[in-house]
Parts: C-alpha cells; structure tokens; sequence
C-alpha cells in the first residue's frame, strides 16, 4: 500500500488512486481515507480527525495530559518534512471506556488538505 520512493522529499507516498489526506503546510501524505476511524474529535486547535495510522510523521516523547475524555498518555506528532506538529498519537488510556483510542493518531483539521481523488 505505501510506496517507498528515494526520488521524492517524502518518505511515504499513498497510492494516487484512493483519497489521501495531505499536511498543508509541505503537502507530504498524512494518511489514506481507508485509515479514518472519526471526524468528531477535538484537538487543541480545533476540530480533528481520528486515525488507526499515518505515514510521514515523527512522534516525540509520551506525556500524561488531561483532555476532554480523561487522562491519556499521549505523543505530539509532526510532519517528517516541514516539522509542523500535527495532532497526536494515544499511547495509553487510563479509562477503559477509552482504551479503543490506543496506538490510534489525532491529526487536526488545521493542518491538512484532501488529495487525490476528493470531489
């Protein structure tokens, strides 16, 4: 499904055939629509996607925070390329109602753009 390429800036290319989600500062690929789990998340700029996996993305150290579900231990995410923090990534759930957020990727809406395929 992801395509490894050394003559592009990304390190991730998604199939040009499926919709993809892009960062929209640099345009690298973020993550495939198949990949959506939820559009009704809220990150700290505003509103964000749900994601069971990204590609072009660096995760930093996990930190325990309290958000509008309870404590998690999350990992802010950024953009590989223009190094943008994108959202984050759900480490551990402390409630068991939430565990289902485990391993999954908040990315906000501010910082991405649909490609390919959108109509």
């Amino acid at each position: 499904m992801v395509r490894m390429t050394k003559s592009k800036t990304f390190q991730a290319y998604l199939p040009s055939c499926h919709r993809t989600y892009s960062c929209i500062h640099c345009r690298a690929h973020l993550a495939n629509h198949d990949e959506l789990i939820s559009k009704s998340f809220q990150g700290s700029q505003g509103r964000a996607y749900l994601f069971n996996s990204v590609v072009n993305v660096g995760c930093g150290p996990a930190e325990e925070r309290v958000l509008l579900t309870g404590l998690h231990a999350v990992a802010d995410i950024y953009c590989d390329n223009c190094k943008t923090t994108l959202g984050w990534k759900y480490e551990h759930a402390f409630e068991s109602s939430q565990k289902y957020k485990e391993g999954k990727f908040i990315i906000e809406l501010a910082h991405m753009i649909k490609d390919n395929g959108w109509e």
